[in-house]
């Protein structure tokens, strides 16, 4: 029986190290997970963004890092991604060029309005939308920033408007008027009569020196909610002369009383005789 002769020492290590690099060539070097980057990683580097969101970063708070940017260069050559891999399913996230108003996407609403952004904004503000093509006034053809300034923030009329009388303030124009639609004036009965005298100076003065009943009411109270409306004095007397048959003789109550703001005062030349 023959004897095998054993291998000499250098073949030997050659035989293993060629088994070990067959192994670590083999799949279970494919295997290995490679590792992820956490919050706490990018802020090493990139520690504005987190002190943006910190401050003023809305819902963007519960997002992370790693929520918008998939991935970092040389893996990802782009990794900041597209408003509209999240915002979708409304108007205002069709729009393009986002970042011309959204400047800083860590601070989304802290905005700054470029060129005419009435279109962004009436996609996302309808009922104002239609209050201003409904009801046509100069305010329809502005420019939203124009009043606007700062998103969220609502003027004082005094900014472009005098206001009717030097005792008003700018918080007494909303009594009456409503921004979109200006031209609608709508008030309650309790409005005071001193802004309407503003205007309608001789009728209150004939009002006020009036020794009738009418002088304690407000001028609200006849023109009621709406500007511009005369009543119809049957909405509060009845026919006072019928009995007396003056009724048969002037059936119309300006025919006597033709100074509504004074009832006490009558027409000398319709006096009945």
């Amino acid at each position: 029986m023959k004897s095998v002769k054993c291998c000499s020492l250098p073949g030997v290590l050659l035989l293993a190290m060629g088994i070990w690099l067959l192994s670590a060539f083999s799949g279970t070097a494919h295997s290995v997970k490679q590792s992820v980057l956490t919050d706490e990683d990018c802020v090493k580097c990139h520690s504005g963004p987190p002190a943006d969101i910190a401050v003023a970063g809305g819902k963007h708070k519960s997002v992370g890092c790693s929520g918008c940017h998939i991935g970092h260069p040389p893996t990802v050559k782009k990794p900041v991604p597209k408003c509209s891999m999240c915002h979708m399913g409304k108007p205002h996230f069709e729009m393009t060029g986002c970042l011309s108003c959204h400047r800083n996407p860590h601070t989304p609403l802290n905005i700054s309005f470029a060129g005419n952004a009435k279109n962004a904004c009436l996609s996302c503000h309808t009922r104002q939308t239609l209050q201003l093509r409904n009801n046509k006034s100069k305010h329809s053809g502005l420019n939203c920033p124009m009043c606007h300034s700062v998103h969220r923030k609502a003027p004082l009329c005094t900014q472009c408007h005098k206001p009717h009388s030097a005792e008003m303030a700018a918080a007494d124009c909303r009594n009456c008027h409503k921004a979109h639609v200006p031209n609608i004036v709508t008030y309650a009965s309790g409005i005071p009569s001193k802004g309407c005298g503003s205007c309608h100076k001789r009728a209150l003065e004939i009002l006020s020196a009036s020794m009738s009943k009418h002088m304690a009411l407000t001028c609200a109270f006849c023109h009621k909610e709406k500007h511009r409306m005369i009543p119809d004095c049957l909405d509060c007397h009845v026919r006072p002369h019928q009995k007396v048959g003056i009724v048969v003789q002037f059936s119309k109550c300006d025919e006597c009383h033709n100074v509504a703001h004074d009832l006490n005062y009558l027409s000398a030349a319709k006096q009945p005789r």
